[in-house]
Formats: C-alpha cells, sequence, structure tokens
C-alpha cells in the first residue's frame, strides 16, 4: 500500500487519490486484520453530540481492527453544555468553553473523530462548520468528521467503495441522487458529500429534485441536475435515494414530494438499477419494502462498507501523525 498520510478528515478534499482509498478499503474487507498492529498503545476518542448507530459502531470496529483502544461519549446528554464562542461571560446556561473540553480531550486521545448536525436555522453559521472546526483548532491532535454540518465524508467514502464493488463494466456507471419524501426536514449533510464525491470519481452523475430544493452549488460542481425524475432517471444504474430541505430557503422542508416517490413509474426506465440509502431509512415513506428488501438493494452493504470507509482513514492517519 502507499503511504500518503492525512492530518484530518472533514471532506473528500482531504484524500490524494480516491482510487487508491477505494483499493485500500477493499484490501481491508478482504483481510480487516492485515495491520492489527498499526494502532497498538493509540487511543481515539468519539464524540457524538448527536445520535449514532452506524457511524459509531462502524468506527469503534475500524479502530479495533487496527489495534486501537476507543472511547465513546455522547456529549449531548453526557457532558457539559459547550460554549462555542471566544471571549463570552458565561453566565448564562453553558458549562465548559470548547477550547477547554477539546483541550482535555487531546490529552486523552490520539485521534478525535465528532459527530455534529447543523441547526438548519442559521445558514451562515452551519455553513462555517464552527463545531468542528472549533475541535481542530482546539485539540491538537487529528480530528475525523463523523458528520457535519453540510458533510458526510465517510458515508460518502463507503457508498463509492459499494459503487466500485457492484460495477464489473469497463464504461462508466450512471449513477442519479434522487430526492425523496420525509415527514421533516433533514440536513443537507448527506446528498452533499455523496454528490462532492460523485464529482471527483469516474462516473456519469446526475442530481434530481424538486425546483427550489437545489444543493449549495460549492459541493455539486460537475454533476448534472435535472428536476424532471424520470428523465434523470432513465438508464440509471444507481439510484441513490434521500430528502434533504432546503438549502435556498434554508431548513424548509419540501411538504408536495409524494410523487417524488420512487416507484414502477420511475424503475420502469433503469430496470436492473441497483438501491442505495444511508439509513436510517422511513420505510414506505422515502423507499418501499419492496425495493429496500429486493434484489437490487445495497443498503446493508453500504452499511458494512462503513467499517473499511473508517479503517482506511484511520490506518492513514497512523502512518505519520500518531
Amino acid at each position: 500500500m502507499k503511504h500518503h498520510p492525512i492530518k484530518h478528515f472533514t471532506s473528500v478534499k482531504d484524500v490524494p487519490d480516491i482510487r487508491e482509498w477505494v483499493n485500500i478499503a477493499r484490501s481491508f474487507k478482504a483481510n480487516p486484520m492485515q495491520f492489527a498492529d498499526a494502532g497498538k498503545h493509540k487511543t481515539i476518542a468519539l464524540i457524538f453530540l448527536n445520535p449514532s448507530l452506524r457511524t459509531r459502531l462502524s468506527t469503534q470496529k475500524a479502530a479495533m481492527n487496527l489495534g486501537m483502544q476507543a472511547m465513546v461519549m455522547n456529549s449531548d446528554k453526557e457532558g457539559w453544555a459547550l460554549e462555542y464562542t471566544d471571549g463570552n461571560i458565561m453566565n448564562g446556561s453553558t458549562v465548559e468553553h470548547i477550547k477547554d473540553a477539546a483541550g482535555a480531550l487531546g490529552k486523552f486521545a490520539d485521534i478525535i473523530g465528532v459527530r455534529c448536525f447543523p441547526s438548519l436555522t442559521d445558514k451562515e453559521k452551519d455553513d462555517s462548520e464552527f463545531v468542528l472546526n472549533k475541535f481542530i483548532e482546539y485539540s491538537g491532535v487529528p480530528v475525523v468528521s463523523l458528520e457535519s454540518s453540510t458533510l458526510h465524508p465517510l458515508q460518502s467514502f463507503a457508498d463509492l467503495i459499494t459503487i466500485d464493488e457492484n460495477w464489473k463494466k469497463t464504461d462508466r456507471p450512471k449513477v442519479v441522487l434522487t430526492w425523496a419524501p420525509h415527514v421533516k426536514a433533514l440536513p443537507q449533510a448527506v446528498p452533499n458529500s455523496f454528490a462532492e464525491w460523485m464529482c471527483k470519481a469516474d462516473v456519469d452523475f446526475t442530481i434530481t429534485h424538486p425546483e427550489g430544493l437545489e444543493l449549495n452549488e460549492k459541493f455539486t460542481s460537475g454533476a448534472t441536475i435535472n428536476t424532471n425524475q424520470i428523465e434523470a432517471l432513465e438508464g440509471a444504474d444507481f439510484i441513490y435515494v434521500k430528502n434533504w430541505s432546503s438549502y435556498q430557503e434554508y431548513g424548509k422542508p419540501y411538504l408536495d414530494g409524494s410523487n417524488w416517490f420512487l416507484g414502477d413509474q420511475q424503475m420502469n426506465v433503469c430496470p436492473g438499477a441497483k438501491i442505495m440509502h444511508c439509513l436510517p431509512v422511513r420505510r414506505n415513506v422515502e423507499l418501499s419494502d419492496a425495493l429496500l428488501d429486493g434484489p437490487g438493494t445495497l443498503v446493508m452493504q453500504q452499511a458494512e462498507n462503513r467499517t473499511y470507509a473508517a479503517q482506511t482513514v484511520l490506518w492513514k492517519m497512523l502512518q505519520a501523525h500518531v
């Protein structure tokens, strides 16, 4: 394996060569314990400000495969209320400043993973990634994004691994990210991140969504955008289904989306297409049981590949910085 170590992992921009990284991840999948001592006597602290299932357990498993010890904290429930603004007089509800919390974490752990969601009310603040960047600023150790206000790079890396495993032809696959209905407003982190990774990968990539649900253009440069779902899906090889709220009218849900539910009419134009979703999924709201449990589903493979995506990232960090 080549050695291109990294300091932090927050987006695809931290990946010098995605083809190399996919190959490493697939090598780890074939032999998870090949570098079982790479992280011996090293510790990772996983800090969750929001709920998690796959990210939490897959990253712990990845650390274990490399010989690391993992400490996990639900900071939103078990930690002090954090203050993020410098210079504030902390006479309100916040108890500990992020510079003290992150600084202490950096003394306990060799790598820190942080999961934080956007407010969906303050676009400028969310776009600045102020929570994740404060951990990077004050911890003094490598930081891995376990999902942030705008991106979920570990998920997207696993998605790319999954597509690579399932594409056996020599031409470029057609990958379509399609908006789906939901019962509430969701962040744009997963679709932003998926778009960013697909635009860097060797695929033919299209995004389809109702008018007014355009994602931040800085993440979609290079993608084909089509608000006609049927046209966009025609000939698709992989369909990634995901809801997101408005970026322009920040955080506003799109309520009239039932006709975007992936059904027979849409699938007729792309027979045999593989179905992808990051999970958790609202069954029979975002996707039907028939598609989620059918022969074309890749959702469990995506979940499995979360471990090897995380293992690749941690292994890269361990090469030089830990």
